[in-house]
């Protein structure tokens, strides 16, 4: 299946490691080119030479920290004028330490708000001039399935990703008469380096999942680059799990 992505420009935090990479990937794979953005400037570097192995000329990498709003936003402005353009803003960030709320100050609260909710607001302020000028504009925010349904342990991604899925759903309403479609992607329990210090739980979890397994970064990746594509023309303002069934919630 084509998906009409050669020539298409794309911007993909935490391109380093990890679900950003696969998208990343995915999206090189169709003919897009990419620019990768991450902190760790070395880490970045090393995973711009392998993805772009035969394909140098389509990957960009970007060094800068995305949780802060202000190099969230000069990141995509430079990656809109480096590649002449966007055509997708796959906005993707870490996420925030676990722990109960008696677990958290206001510091750690205005930290996971800085770093969830305000630089993708700063991202998508960004690219939009780019995307209203695409003829194919797509924006994809990678949450959690903790916004459909919460998990415990981890009420700052319980309340700031939900916060991300109300903006999401907002933006869809309001950017759908410029064609701009606006999607949320959920991961559930895939393979990175987030979840692997779980060690033994880890088998234990899956065995919940109806499909009997966690999830390879690269079936999500998969994901959002079809979300990305012209086949994905008349799907706005969802948020979809990407989890192998493990979210049993209706809506």
């Amino acid at each position: 299946m084509d998906l009409g992505l050669a020539g298409r420009r794309a911007f993909v935090g935490g391109g380093s490691a990890g679900l950003g990479r696969a998208c990343a990937e995915a999206l090189l794979d169709e003919g897009a080119s990419v620019t990768i953005c991450a902190r760790d400037a070395a880490r970045l570097e090393r995973a711009r030479a392998e993805l772009g192995a035969g394909r140098e000329d389509r990957v960009i990498a970007i060094a800068a920290d995305l949780s802060d709003p202000a190099r969230a936003r000069a990141a995509v402005e430079e990656a809109a004028k480096r590649l002449g353009g966007l055509d997708a803003l796959v906005a993707n960030t870490g996420g925030p330490p676990p722990g109960p709320f008696v677990a958290h100050d206001l510091a750690a609260w205005q930290k996971a708000t800085d770093a969830l909710l305000l630089s993708t607001v700063a991202m998508v302020q960004a690219a939009l001039p780019s995307l209203r000028a695409s003829d194919q504009p797509r924006i994809i925010f990678c949450a959690s399935t903790s916004v459909k349904q919460p998990i415990a342990g981890l009420v700052l991604s319980n309340s700031i990703r939900a916060a991300v899925a109300g903006l999401s759903k907002t933006l869809a309403d309001e950017l759908g008469p410029e064609r701009i479609l606006v999607n949320t992607v959920c991961p559930g329990m895939i393979d990175t380096d987030r979840i692997r210090h779980l060690g033994p739980v880890l088998a234990d979890r899956a065995q919940a999942i109806p499909l009997r397994r966690i999830g390879r970064p690269a079936e999500f990746g998969a994901f959002v680059a079809f979300l990305c594509s012209s086949r994905a023309s008349y799907i706005t303002g969802q948020l979809i799990a990407v989890d192998g069934g493990s979210t049993r919630a209706t809506f």
